[in-house]
């Protein structure tokens, strides 16, 4: 193992040792949220409310010390909401930019699918290129710039179903399901006392481990994680399945063949290793490809899901020896 790869592998071990002392359980969330971030993509959040969507990106921003920022997505936002605008100054005489909460390192878009269409695709040029457009005048955001939108699952009336071309811009979809019954109890303990997981984040005990300077290079370290041509040619055949499956409507693109491959080489780091595994893939191709592809509608009448589908996909592929 390199060194660069060795420096990776540990800030991410002391970054998940930091963020337990807030988040109890939900490990498989964690290194989700990690991968998004360490391979500088975006993730979708879907979970029921109360299971700590907003505590998790906040205590990750403190980890990393970056700048976080939430928007509470409703249907009266605006795009200028969002990105901002320019001002007029009466005394000075001239019009100054007020700049939007898109002007962050961490932004959570709390309940994005309340939002109409125009409003959601004011993220749309933030999260593919990092600059934000106002009349006419490109600013930069900054490198680490990442989107974590939440959504929840068990309420659909007065939303605004995500459009295809934004949903294929969120590196994976990250389910938050409840607490197993003793990480509950773990909870309830802890919150009879002073150290409920808000006051532990703010008491000073979660410790930073990381700069934004530190983040930027350590993601530069991925290049070293090696993928064998014959994986590369596995993750482009599950990929390419997706498309000629009979009962998926709208297959995976090629930007997913390249998010699979990030997530993948991200996770190996997270597990301590410097190659990728076919068990990397298969744990990957579900949050990846959950959210970009769509069923027709006469297989989900009969109650078929996507996640069966991709189950499906993955036993019929053969795996690389």
């Amino acid at each position: 193992m390199s060194e660069k790869t060795e420096l990776l592998k540990k800030a991410l071990l002391r970054t998940k040792q930091e963020v337990a002392k807030v988040i109890i359980g939900q490990q498989h969330v964690v290194d989700k949220a990690l991968i998004a971030i360490f391979s500088g993509n975006h993730a979708l959040i879907e979970g029921v409310p109360g299971v700590a969507k907003t505590l998790l990106v906040r205590t990750l921003a403190h980890v990393m010390r970056c700048d976080f920022a939430r928007i509470q997505f409703t249907p009266d936002l605006m795009p200028t909401d969002i990105t901002g605008t320019h001002i007029f100054n009466l005394q000075k005489d001239v019009f100054t930019l007020v700049k939007g909460p898109v002007f962050t390192t961490f932004l959570l878009a709390d309940e994005i699918n309340r939002a109409p269409a125009k409003t959601q695709s004011a993220l749309l040029q933030a999260m593919q290129e990092r600059t934000v457009t106002i009349d006419r005048k490109t600013h930069e955001l900054s490198p680490n710039f990442t989107v974590f939108a939440t959504q929840n699952p068990i309420e659909y009336e007065g939303t605004y179903p995500l459009p295809e071309a934004q949903k294929d811009r969120f590196m994976l979809k990250i389910t938050m399901n409840h607490p197993e019954r003793d990480e509950e109890l773990t909870l309830a303990d802890r919150m009879l006392g002073k150290d409920s997981p808000e006051n532990v984040l703010a008491s000073g005990l979660v410790k930073p481990v990381l700069t934004p300077e530190i983040l930027t290079k350590l993601r530069e370290s991925l290049e070293d994680i090696l993928v064998k041509e014959e994986l590369g040619a596995y993750i482009v055949d599950i990929v390419r399945e997706t498309r000629r499956h009979p009962s998926i409507l709208v297959g995976a693109g090629p930007r997913a063949t390249q998010a699979l491959i990030l997530a993948a080489r991200t996770h190996a780091a997270i597990n301590g290793r410097d190659f990728i595994t076919p068990d990397d893939i298969k744990e990957l191709a579900l949050p990846v490809l959950e959210h970009r592809l769509i069923l027709r509608p006469e297989f989900e009448i009969e109650g078929l899901t996507i996640n069966e589908v991709i189950d499906e996909i993955l036993k019929e592929i053969a795996v690389p020896r």
